[in-house]
């Protein structure tokens, strides 16, 4: 098939989610190998984390749960396996590396969760699903880099494991427009609701004062 792509996935792929009622934010791999300009991994994603920042403002005013992940890896990065010999720039990641550490403004607070990974999705081979879980969450917004892979890894296997799915176009970043964009459209039309800030920060902003 071919022609215009918004009709091409009429019909099969334009369905929606909404919002759901427990909520949960996560931050995905903010950390500097994104920002600091001789890093291989740079991606110039400084307002992706501005954006995250005003999210996670809003989220914590509400008293919603936030979570955030990174990926750190054995010297040698063994538990890397296939993922760490096709990506040799994951070698920012090795424990101790500064590249691994989280940019200015970013650090968790007492109380929020940091989940260390070794692959793509926040959830594979983690303790996301089950604490979320545990915690009455039905919907996770979503945030983080980069947007054509960690966050749709973590994208996938959040509606996989039963829960709303919500990305946050203006806090997720790419090192390049074209799969930012096709990866947000491919997520908004399979698997999740693709929001802008505002509404992400809307509908926390409804949680306020319900504690």
């Amino acid at each position: 098939m071919s022609g215009d792509l918004e009709q091409n996935y009429k019909g099969a792929f334009d369905g929606s989610l909404g919002f759901g009622e427990a909520p949960a934010l996560i931050l995905v791999d903010f950390v500097e190998a994104y920002f600091t300009k001789d890093s291989p991994l740079y991606a110039g994603v400084e307002d992706a984390l501005a954006s995250t920042l005003r999210i996670r403002d809003a989220a914590r005013a509400a008293g919603i749960p936030v979570f955030y992940t990174n990926v750190v890896y054995h010297p040698g990065g063994a538990d890397g396996g296939i993922f760490f010999r096709k990506v040799p720039a994951l070698e920012a990641f090795i424990a101790g590396n500064p590249l691994g550490a989280w940019p200015d403004g970013l650090e968790p607070a007492e109380g929020e969760i940091v989940i260390s990974k070794q692959y793509p999705s926040a959830f594979f081979g983690t303790s996301l699903a089950a604490t979320l879980t545990a915690a009455g969450v039905d919907t996770l917004i979503i945030t983080g880099l980069t947007t054509s892979g960690c966050v749709r890894a973590t994208c996938i296997d959040t509606v996989s494991n039963g829960f709303i799915p919500i990305v946050v176009a203006d806090a997720c970043g790419d090192r390049h427009e074209a799969p930012h964009k096709a990866n947000l459209f491919d997520m908004n039309a399979k698997y999740a609701d693709v929001v802008d800030e505002a509404a992400a920060i809307g509908y926390l902003n409804g949680f306020a004062g319900d504690e």
